[in-house]
């Protein structure tokens, strides 16, 4: 048996448009404690065949289940032929006292990021988590294509996607967004986490910020273009989330950027259920082409 696979223990399993939707816990190495996830694997992957991994990280309060249970997703990924792996967004039961004073800071609410500061920095590793451990993991254990690597996610998890992106360029070979927090650096959300999380010194916060890493470029990171969508019914718009910087930054690049603006759209998941079979085609063109 794949050693992979012998680390992985299989919480639940549901028969789905003829793959299966899973979810497993395993102890992570980085985090250094037990981390949860789900994955879907279409028909193709559960026959042994390298399919494409589409990643989705998640926004604040939510687990590895919210986007398997509430987005709809499962129906077109079997049909693309793409797995689908949510992890969850943060560690659990760390022992820290104050992980769960905050809604927007500690539990379900990682940033993807590795934090630098006491008492958050021994177990709060998400970034090399999900890159150093997670990912090869499930690409090792399911035999997934590895060299076909997509990224999106949602608010925080927008945030995520975005800088993780551009932080290993070369390593996901497409990314898209729902509802990013697009310029961290310059909102309430992003100040208290960053601060938590990587101290006072905000010169390092840029290197989390995706329009203030957008703007380091010289030329497009992904040609093929990055999707994201916004609504402008999303209460959050205004004040934490900033899609014109981001804009703003791209044109500088030249990176190709599709940022569709949707009226009387929110910040949830009937917003994301309604526009995640677009995402998944993206990221499908995408990956063919690296086929």
């Amino acid at each position: 048996m794949n050693p992979s696979f012998e680390r992985l223990e299989l919480l639940s399993e549901h028969a789905c448009f003829g793959g299966v939707q899973r979810f497993y816990k395993h102890m992570s190495s980085e985090v250094g404690l037990p981390m949860r996830f789900g994955l879907f694997l279409p028909a193709k992957a559960v026959a042994g065949e390298a399919v494409p991994l589409l990643t989705f990280l998640a926004g604040l309060t939510c687990t590895e289940e919210t986007f398997a249970f509430k987005a709809g997703a499962q129906r077109l990924a079997a049909e693309l032929g793409l797995a689908l792996l949510t992890p969850d967004t943060s560690p659990r039961n760390t022992g820290v006292d104050s992980e769960d004073h905050h809604w927007d800071f500690g539990v379900g609410a990682g940033f993807y990021l590795d934090a630098t500061q006491a008492p958050w920095s021994g177990h709060w590793c998400m970034e090399s988590y999900l890159l150093k451990e997670l990912l090869p993991e499930v690409i090792d254990a399911f035999g997934l294509d590895g060299k076909r690597l997509g990224l999106f996610g949602h608010s925080m998890g927008g945030h995520g996607a975005l800088t993780l992106a551009l932080r290993h360029p070369g390593h996901f070979q497409s990314v898209s967004a729902f509802a990013p927090i697009c310029a961290p650096t310059q909102c309430p959300w992003g100040h208290k986490a960053f601060t938590g999380y990587l101290g006072q010194d905000e010169t390092t916060w840029a290197e989390h910020d995706a329009s203030a890493l957008m703007g380091q470029q010289t030329s497009a990171p992904y040609p093929g273009g990055i999707l994201i969508d916004q609504g402008l019914a999303d209460k959050f718009l205004a004040e934490q989330l900033h899609p014109e910087v981001f804009e703003a930054a791209c044109a500088k690049a030249g990176q190709p950027l599709t940022l569709r603006r949707h009226d009387g759209y929110d910040h949830g998941y009937y917003f994301i259920s309604t526009f995640v079979d677009d995402h998944l085609r993206h990221h499908a063109q995408a990956l063919s082409r690296n086929a």
